[in-house]
Protein backbone atom coordinates (compact mmCIF):
# COMPACT_ATOMS: atom_id res chain seq x y z
CA UNK A 1 0.00 0.00 0.00
CA UNK A 2 1.23 3.55 -1.05
CA UNK A 3 2.24 6.53 1.84
CA UNK A 4 1.32 9.03 1.48
CA UNK A 5 3.00 12.08 3.73
CA UNK A 6 -0.13 13.16 5.40
CA UNK A 7 0.21 9.71 7.03
CA UNK A 8 3.02 10.95 8.80
CA UNK A 9 1.54 13.96 10.12
CA UNK A 10 1.34 13.61 13.89
CA UNK A 11 -0.03 16.52 16.81
CA UNK A 12 3.13 15.88 19.06
CA UNK A 13 6.29 15.84 17.36
CA UNK A 14 8.28 14.55 20.73
CA UNK A 15 6.11 11.61 21.27
CA UNK A 16 7.17 8.07 20.52
CA UNK A 17 3.62 7.10 20.04
CA UNK A 18 2.60 6.23 16.30
CA UNK A 19 -0.06 8.73 14.68
CA UNK A 20 -3.12 6.71 15.47
CA UNK A 21 -2.76 7.17 19.23
CA UNK A 22 -1.49 10.56 18.92
CA UNK A 23 -4.92 11.67 17.45
CA UNK A 24 -6.75 9.72 19.70
CA UNK A 25 -4.97 11.07 22.76
CA UNK A 26 -5.09 14.47 21.31
CA UNK A 27 -9.00 14.34 20.98
CA UNK A 28 -9.23 12.93 24.08
CA UNK A 29 -7.65 16.43 25.37
CA UNK A 30 -10.07 19.03 23.54
CA UNK A 31 -13.23 17.06 23.40
CA UNK A 32 -14.99 18.64 26.12
CA UNK A 33 -14.24 22.04 23.60
CA UNK A 34 -14.49 20.44 20.17
CA UNK A 35 -18.31 21.47 18.82
CA UNK A 36 -17.73 24.99 20.13
CA UNK A 37 -14.48 25.16 18.70
CA UNK A 38 -15.86 23.81 15.31
CA UNK A 39 -18.33 26.39 15.14
CA UNK A 40 -16.51 29.41 16.11
CA UNK A 41 -13.44 29.00 13.51
CA UNK A 42 -15.78 28.45 10.81
CA UNK A 43 -18.16 30.51 11.63
CA UNK A 44 -20.70 28.04 11.84
CA UNK A 45 -20.26 27.33 8.18
CA UNK A 46 -19.58 23.62 8.81
CA UNK A 47 -22.86 22.64 9.69
CA UNK A 48 -23.61 23.85 5.82
CA UNK A 49 -21.01 21.54 5.02
CA UNK A 50 -22.08 18.81 6.58
CA UNK A 51 -25.25 19.22 5.19
CA UNK A 52 -24.20 19.23 1.72
CA UNK A 53 -22.20 16.08 2.22
CA UNK A 54 -25.23 14.60 3.68
CA UNK A 55 -27.27 15.69 0.03
CA UNK A 56 -25.07 13.30 -1.78
CA UNK A 57 -26.42 10.28 0.46
CA UNK A 58 -30.01 11.05 -0.11
CA UNK A 59 -30.44 9.13 -3.54
CA UNK A 60 -29.31 5.88 -2.53
CA UNK A 61 -30.39 3.57 -0.17
CA UNK A 62 -29.62 3.98 3.11
CA UNK A 63 -31.37 1.75 5.83
CA UNK A 64 -28.09 1.35 7.34
CA UNK A 65 -25.50 4.05 7.57
CA UNK A 66 -21.92 3.64 8.92
CA UNK A 67 -20.11 7.42 10.24
CA UNK A 68 -15.96 6.80 10.50
CA UNK A 69 -14.09 9.30 12.65
CA UNK A 70 -17.65 9.78 13.92
CA UNK A 71 -16.00 12.29 16.93
CA UNK A 72 -18.82 13.65 19.20
CA UNK A 73 -21.66 12.56 16.45
CA UNK A 74 -22.73 15.63 14.96
CA UNK A 75 -22.79 14.13 11.15
CA UNK A 76 -24.38 11.31 12.79
CA UNK A 77 -27.19 13.19 14.42
CA UNK A 78 -27.80 15.56 11.33
CA UNK A 79 -28.42 12.20 9.36
CA UNK A 80 -31.12 10.78 11.78
CA UNK A 81 -32.99 14.48 10.52
CA UNK A 82 -31.90 14.89 6.92
CA UNK A 83 -32.45 11.34 5.99
CA UNK A 84 -34.34 9.11 8.47
CA UNK A 85 -32.27 6.10 8.08
CA UNK A 86 -33.40 2.76 10.48
CA UNK A 87 -29.86 2.77 11.73
CA UNK A 88 -26.66 4.95 12.09
CA UNK A 89 -23.63 3.38 13.43
CA UNK A 90 -20.76 5.73 14.23
CA UNK A 91 -17.35 4.31 15.07
CA UNK A 92 -14.13 6.58 16.23
CA UNK A 93 -11.03 6.23 18.26
CA UNK A 94 -10.82 8.80 20.79
CA UNK A 95 -13.19 7.51 23.93
CA UNK A 96 -13.65 10.68 24.95
CA UNK A 97 -14.99 12.19 21.90
CA UNK A 98 -17.62 9.43 21.92
CA UNK A 99 -17.90 9.93 25.19
CA UNK A 100 -19.84 13.50 24.73
CA UNK A 101 -21.56 11.83 21.72
CA UNK A 102 -23.44 9.47 23.78
CA UNK A 103 -24.37 12.64 25.96
CA UNK A 104 -26.23 14.64 22.82
CA UNK A 105 -27.39 11.24 21.41
CA UNK A 106 -29.71 10.56 25.10
CA UNK A 107 -30.10 14.78 25.61
CA UNK A 108 -31.84 13.94 21.95
CA UNK A 109 -33.29 10.64 22.50
CA UNK A 110 -31.88 8.97 19.55
CA UNK A 111 -30.58 6.22 21.35
CA UNK A 112 -32.56 3.75 19.18
CA UNK A 113 -31.59 5.21 15.85
CA UNK A 114 -27.81 6.31 16.63
CA UNK A 115 -25.48 3.69 18.03
CA UNK A 116 -21.38 4.47 18.99
CA UNK A 117 -18.64 2.15 19.17
CA UNK A 118 -15.22 2.83 19.55
CA UNK A 119 -13.65 1.61 16.42
CA UNK A 120 -10.45 1.82 14.17
CA UNK A 121 -10.99 3.01 11.03
CA UNK A 122 -7.83 0.78 9.42
CA UNK A 123 -9.71 -2.69 10.93
CA UNK A 124 -13.50 -2.32 11.11
CA UNK A 125 -15.05 -4.55 13.47
CA UNK A 126 -18.56 -5.06 10.39
CA UNK A 127 -18.69 -7.99 8.25
CA UNK A 128 -18.49 -7.85 4.49
CA UNK A 129 -21.41 -5.88 3.03
CA UNK A 130 -22.67 -4.33 6.09
CA UNK A 131 -23.97 -0.58 5.13
CA UNK A 132 -25.63 0.92 2.77
CA UNK A 133 -23.88 3.89 2.96
CA UNK A 134 -20.78 5.47 4.85
CA UNK A 135 -19.81 8.89 5.94
CA UNK A 136 -16.25 10.45 6.76
CA UNK A 137 -16.46 14.33 8.09
CA UNK A 138 -13.12 15.69 8.46
CA UNK A 139 -11.69 12.20 9.77
CA UNK A 140 -9.67 10.73 6.23
CA UNK A 141 -6.60 12.82 7.04
CA UNK A 142 -6.46 11.52 10.66
CA UNK A 143 -6.04 7.99 9.14
CA UNK A 144 -2.52 6.70 10.16
CA UNK A 145 -2.96 4.46 6.56
CA UNK A 146 -5.27 5.80 4.17
CA UNK A 147 -5.29 3.16 1.55
CA UNK A 148 -5.77 0.52 4.17
CA UNK A 149 -8.35 2.97 5.80
CA UNK A 150 -10.26 3.59 2.18
CA UNK A 151 -9.80 -0.13 1.75
CA UNK A 152 -11.69 -1.15 4.63
CA UNK A 153 -14.66 0.84 3.96
CA UNK A 154 -15.09 -0.21 0.82
CA UNK A 155 -14.74 -4.23 2.32
CA UNK A 156 -17.77 -3.57 4.62
CA UNK A 157 -20.35 -1.10 1.71
CA UNK A 158 -22.32 -3.38 0.30
CA UNK A 159 -22.44 -3.38 -3.58
CA UNK A 160 -24.14 -0.66 -5.21
CA UNK A 161 -23.02 1.34 -1.71
CA UNK A 162 -22.08 4.85 -1.46
CA UNK A 163 -18.93 6.57 0.51
CA UNK A 164 -18.62 10.30 1.09
CA UNK A 165 -16.18 11.90 2.79
CA UNK A 166 -15.89 15.58 4.27
CA UNK A 167 -12.39 17.07 3.99
CA UNK A 168 -10.60 20.42 4.19
CA UNK A 169 -8.70 21.85 1.18
CA UNK A 170 -6.74 24.23 0.13
CA UNK A 171 -8.17 27.28 -1.78
CA UNK A 172 -6.70 27.98 -5.39
CA UNK A 173 -7.41 31.86 -6.00
CA UNK A 174 -5.02 33.70 -5.07
CA UNK A 175 -4.96 36.63 -2.47
CA UNK A 176 -7.72 34.19 -0.47
CA UNK A 177 -5.67 31.26 -0.24
CA UNK A 178 -2.53 33.42 1.79
CA UNK A 179 -5.08 34.58 3.73
CA UNK A 180 -6.39 31.00 4.18
CA UNK A 181 -3.43 30.04 4.94
CA UNK A 182 -2.53 32.57 7.65
CA UNK A 183 -5.20 31.81 9.35
CA UNK A 184 -4.68 27.95 9.62
CA UNK A 185 -0.86 28.77 10.69
CA UNK A 186 -1.62 31.47 13.09
CA UNK A 187 -5.32 32.17 14.18
CA UNK A 188 -7.21 28.44 14.58
CA UNK A 189 -3.67 27.28 16.48
CA UNK A 190 -3.89 30.61 19.11
CA UNK A 191 -7.66 30.54 19.15
CA UNK A 192 -7.28 26.17 20.02
CA UNK A 193 -4.57 27.01 22.98
CA UNK A 194 -6.88 29.81 24.50
CA UNK A 195 -9.98 28.03 24.51
CA UNK A 196 -8.65 24.07 24.47
CA UNK A 197 -5.07 24.69 26.37
CA UNK A 198 -4.15 22.99 23.27
CA UNK A 199 -2.04 24.50 20.70
CA UNK A 200 -0.98 21.27 19.37
CA UNK A 201 -4.36 20.14 17.64
CA UNK A 202 -4.58 23.51 15.46
CA UNK A 203 -1.13 23.74 14.78
CA UNK A 204 -2.04 19.76 13.24
CA UNK A 205 -4.82 20.95 11.77
CA UNK A 206 -2.81 23.55 9.36
CA UNK A 207 0.24 20.64 8.90
CA UNK A 208 -2.46 17.72 7.74
CA UNK A 209 -4.46 20.06 5.27
CA UNK A 210 -1.44 21.30 3.90
CA UNK A 211 0.03 17.41 3.24
CA UNK A 212 -3.46 15.46 2.53
CA UNK A 213 -3.74 14.69 -1.18
CA UNK A 214 -6.29 16.76 -2.33
CA UNK A 215 -8.82 16.97 -4.80
CA UNK A 216 -8.08 15.09 -8.20
CA UNK A 217 -5.34 13.58 -6.32
CA UNK A 218 -7.48 12.00 -3.73
CA UNK A 219 -10.24 11.15 -6.46
CA UNK A 220 -7.35 9.32 -8.16
CA UNK A 221 -6.69 7.27 -5.03
CA UNK A 222 -10.39 6.62 -4.12
CA UNK A 223 -10.07 4.66 -7.66
CA UNK A 224 -7.03 3.18 -6.80
CA UNK A 225 -8.73 1.62 -4.29
CA UNK A 226 -11.67 0.05 -6.01
CA UNK A 227 -13.71 2.57 -5.80
CA UNK A 228 -16.24 3.61 -9.01
CA UNK A 229 -18.06 6.88 -10.25
CA UNK A 230 -16.20 8.49 -8.13
CA UNK A 231 -16.38 12.43 -8.38
CA UNK A 232 -15.68 15.82 -6.17
CA UNK A 233 -17.78 18.80 -5.49
CA UNK A 234 -15.64 21.68 -4.14
CA UNK A 235 -17.48 24.47 -1.24
CA UNK A 236 -16.62 27.69 -0.11
CA UNK A 237 -14.08 28.57 -2.55
CA UNK A 238 -12.28 25.27 -1.86
CA UNK A 239 -11.72 25.52 1.74
CA UNK A 240 -13.63 22.24 2.17
CA UNK A 241 -14.43 19.59 -0.86
CA UNK A 242 -16.93 16.76 -0.66
CA UNK A 243 -15.73 13.54 -2.43
CA UNK A 244 -18.16 10.75 -3.78
CA UNK A 245 -17.42 7.21 -4.89
CA UNK A 246 -19.77 3.84 -5.14
CA UNK A 247 -19.13 0.47 -4.59
CA UNK A 248 -19.25 -1.75 -7.65
CA UNK A 249 -22.45 -3.11 -7.78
Amino acid sequence: MAKYSHDTVVPFKDSELGKKQQIANMFDRIAFRYDFLNRFLSGGIDIYWRKKAIRELAAVPRSKILDVATGTADMAIMMTRYLSPEKITGIDISTGMLEIGRQKIARLKLEGQVELYTGDSEAIHFPDNSFDAISVAFGVRNFENLEKGLQEMLRVLRPGGRLVVLEFSQPKKAGFRQLYEIYLRLVAPGIGRLLSKSREAYAYLNESVKAFPEGEDFVGILDKNGYIHTRLKRLSLGICTIYIGEKRG
